[in-house]
This record gives structure tokens, sequence and C-alpha cells, in this order.
């Protein structure tokens, strides 16, 4: 009995939690299948399952022009990061120097900052580079903040990894970048899994920089889209609509999760025990 009551209790714990995360994004599912006043029916399960509302909102090309912006401009941000992160990580947690820690700190200082707080300054240099109103500006903003968010963690799985790997890569001739990319870049396939997630979910669900750095519907992503979406009516607001597009951005982030899941657990608890 003594064993079976913590566990009771830590399955009750575990399914409030579940319900709890997975509770909104299941009444966002009911409500794009309702239409008219079924919207207005508290009931969890729609009475009539219609499509309507994702046709009425798949069928903008505005709005598929916006995911396809968020689309590009996160995965250039996640290869951007990715890439520079690596060869940041080799360099701040292998290569002695004078200055590292500070370094590192530095890094870990910046990823601390709000977004707003850079907001004017990040402003003026995007239009003085002529970015404004693009997707090359978006990319740059939007890695003030993942790219020190990626060192910073991939430094810290670089650091575990065993000394012995590495110093036979070099008593066999490697230079660096074959030790980084032939040695360490298949040990790092969780941490790179992980991190690279995380900043495909900041940069695919970012609003602030977007609705400053973008001015015509073409250069959108789709936070600014549905954010316009809600405005569109000052009488009524279109929350079929809204939830259908809530669903339809949402759905790549939840299939990404449960296809690397097993990568992100072991990316999540790599480093966590040494041997």
């Amino acid at each position: 009995m003594r064993r079976v009551l913590p566990r009771l209790g830590l399955y009750g714990l575990a399914s409030l939690i579940v319900l709890y995360s997975v509770f909104p994004f299941y009444y966002a599912i009911v409500s794009s299948l309702k239409t008219g006043q079924q919207l207005f029916d508290p009931g969890l399960i729609p009475p009539q399952i219609q499509f309507d509302n994702y046709a009425a909102v798949l069928g903008q090309g505005v709005f598929l022009l916006d995911l396809f912006n968020s689309v590009v401009v996160a995965v250039v941000v996640v290869a951007v990061s990715l890439g520079v992160g690596v060869t940041a990580a080799y360099a701040l947690g292998r290569v002695r120097f004078r200055g590292r820690k500070l370094l590192l700190l530095s890094v870990l200082g910046v990823s601390m900052f709000p977004q707003v707080a850079v907001l004017s300054g990040l402003f003026e240099l995007i239009r003085a580079l002529g970015l404004y109103n693009s997707l090359p500006g978006l990319m740059l903003a939007y890695l003030i903040f993942t790219l020190p968010f990626t060192v910073w963690v991939l430094t810290t799985f670089m650091r575990e990894l065993p000394k012995e790997l590495e110093e036979a890569a070099i008593m066999d001739g490697a230079t660096p970048w074959v030790i980084v990319r032939r040695v360490f870049l298949p040990l790092l396939w969780p941490a790179l899994v992980t991190t690279g997630l995380l900043a495909f979910i900041g940069a695919w669900n970012e609003f602030l920089y977007a609705l400053t750095f973008t001015l015509s519907p073409e250069q959108r992503t789709v936070p600014v889209a549905i954010a316009l979406l809600s405005g569109a009516s000052q009488h009524e607001l279109p929350w079929g609509p809204i939830m259908a597009a809530s669903v339809v951005v949402t759905v790549p982030v939840v299939a990404l999760v449960l296809v690397f899941q097993r990568r992100i657990v072991s990316g999540l608890t790599a480093g966590a025990v040494k041997g």
C-alpha cells in the first residue's frame, strides 16, 4: 500500500500536467470545427464537424504566403544558429585562450536581455542596412536571441565530450575543422536537435520583431497574420478562423516534437550525470 499511494499520486500529478498543457490546444481544435452560433456552445465535442474555418483561412493566398515566410525564416535562423553555434562551442569549450570565461559570460548575458530592450537599436541597425520590411531583416533580428542560447548550450555539451577522442584525432593529423565535423558532430546530434528545435520554436512564434520590422502583407509571418486577423472586424471577432489559423500554426511544431522526441530527451539529459 505504501508503494501504491506514491505511484497513484505521481500518475495523478502527471495527468493534471498533461491535461493543463493539452487542453488549450484541444479546445482550439474543437472551436476551429465550429461555425456560427456553435462557437458560443461551451461543449468539448463539436455537434457537427465543419471545415469552413480552415477553408476560409487556407483559401487566403496571403496567409499561405505568411506561412511560407515563417518556414523560410525559421529554417534559415536554425541553420545559421547551429552552424555558428557548433564552431563557437568548439572554440569556447575545447580551446584555451585568455578571456574565454568572460566571453562565455558575455554570451550568456546577451541571451538574458529582453527583446524590447534592444528593439530601438536593432530597428535603427536594420534600417541602416536596408533590410527593413524584408525576410533577411527578420532573420538578422531573430539571431539576436537564438544564437547566444545555441552557443551557450552547445558549449556545455562540447565540454562533456571525452578529450581522448580529440587527442586521437590530432595524433592522426586531423585539423580542427575535421575534428568538429567528423568526430564531435555525430556525438552532438541530441544537443543539435534539442537546441535547433528550441530555436525553431522561438523564431516560429516570435511576434514583436515580426510586427516591428515588417510592413507589407507579403513579408509578414504567421503570428502577425493571426493578430491582424483578430483585428479584421471591430464589431465581431472571427473566432473560428482565428482558432483554425492557430491550429495550422501549432501542428508543425507538435509534429517536430513527436518526430524528434527521443533525440530531445537524450539531448536534455546528456551531461546531467558524469560517468
